[in-house]
């Protein structure tokens, strides 16, 4: 159910802004995202995990904080972040 290190080595190459970079907005909202993709997944075949959904909504919650940074201070990759993963906003 977690992230595969592979996946998640990719996304961190992806995303980064510099070399040896993990931490920035960017490659965190990739990480989100492609976790909260998985867990929409599971949640469809396993209508009843209440443990799963919550944490589904923590993951949104901190995406979107996240997200809501990334517009105040860098519109520009604002706009290219929403635009990679498919986001509406």
């Amino acid at each position: 159910m977690s992230l595969t290190t592979d996946r998640k080595s990719e996304l961190i190459e992806k995303y980064a802004q510099h070399e040896g970079d993990t931490g920035s907005p960017e490659v965190q909202i990739a990480i989100f995202d492609e976790r909260i993709r998985q867990l929409q997944d599971h949640l469809r075949t396993h209508k009843h995990d209440e443990s799963s959904r919550r944490g589904l909504l923590k993951l949104v919650g901190k995406r979107r904080r996240l997200l809501a940074y990334l517009r105040r201070k860098h519109p520009d990759r604002y706009r290219t972040i929403l635009a990679d993963l498919g986001l509406r906003r």
